[in-house]
């Protein structure tokens, strides 16, 4: 809880910083394409270099010397279990969303959003390896020492599920940035807890998926598999938003985006049974070595 603290406070005082420090880049014209990003964008960096930042002293609080320490192990099918797990992931979810883009629910973009794609490859390549690193490789691995495997999954996709409703907003103007903005930002970032069916509705989704990330990295004792998966939603729904828009809030069924509500959860638990079949699948388990001969 101190490390929690203690990222909210170095990103808010680090955001101010990051902005000007990317307004004076624009300026210098060394990197135009800043300009469309706005102060909420460098408060979700600000705060992401933060909880980097002070992983080392968390790490050494602990006393975490090593992956063994947090019940991880070298995956020596590392590539498979990342191919096909963002395939289980990103193959429902893309299904999904086309038979929703023939309902009344969602209409096809036109044309298809390219110029947005470059930030949905990012966000696929840095988001999850960040994430698994900390919620299930680091928080789990610590919370396994001293609770139950169920009780370490609660408490972690718990903490994951509340920690992506801490948003700021978007309409903090650029031109009124100062040095205590990152703390107006802050304060406005608890929003969409005011709002208990959206809540309730995006928790579920998000605690499920929780779930099924760190059974992922239970089952293989590695984090190859639960990053493939969050790879594959993050790509999957960042397709599927610059494809199509909603025309139709579906509550409960579907909420503001295409990961909250029972029909985000449904696609969820089939990606989930996918997983399961994966590690299950016989050629996956290392072959039992031939008898010596004399």
């Amino acid at each position: 809880m101190l490390y929690l603290a203690g990222v909210l406070l170095v990103g808010a005082l680090l955001a101010p910083l990051l902005f000007w420090l990317g307004q004076w880049v624009i300026a210098q014209g060394f990197w135009p394409r800043l300009a469309r990003y706005d102060f909420h964008s460098y408060f979700d960096r600000a705060v992401l270099i933060a909880a980097l930042v002070l992983l080392w002293p968390l790490f050494r609080s602990f006393r975490v010397r090593s992956w063994g320490d947090l019940e991880l192990e070298k995956n020596p099918f590392a590539g498979a279990d990342l191919g096909v797990g963002f395939a289980a992931a990103a193959l429902p979810l893309l299904c999904g969303g086309a038979v929703l883009a023939a309902l009344p629910i969602y209409s096809l973009r036109h044309p298809f959003l390219w110029q947005k794609m470059p930030a949905v490859l990012i966000a696929a390549l840095v988001v999850p390896v960040l994430e698994e690193l900390l919620f299930r490789g680091f928080i789990l691995g610590v919370l396994l020492r001293s609770c139950s495997r169920v009780g370490a999954v609660v408490l972690t996709s718990a903490l994951f599920a509340i920690v992506h409703f801490v948003k700021p907003p978007a309409f903090l103007p650029n031109e009124s940035v100062h040095w205590w903005t990152g703390f107006i930002a802050l304060g406005r970032s608890f929003a969409q807890f005011g709002e208990p069916l959206l809540f309730v509705g995006g928790f579920c989704t998000l605690f499920v998926v929780a779930c099924i990330l760190a059974d992922a990295r239970l089952l293989t004792r590695s984090l190859w598999l639960p990053i493939g998966l969050h790879a594959g939603w993050i790509f999957a729904n960042g397709v599927f938003s610059r494809a199509a828009h909603r025309d139709l809030l579906a509550l409960p069924w579907l909420g503001k985006d295409f990961l909250v509500g029972i029909v985000p959860l449904c696609i969820a638990l089939l990606s989930w049974a996918l997983m399961r079949g994966w590690v299950n699948y016989p050629r996956r388990r290392p072959l039992p070595s031939p008898p010596r001969t004399h």
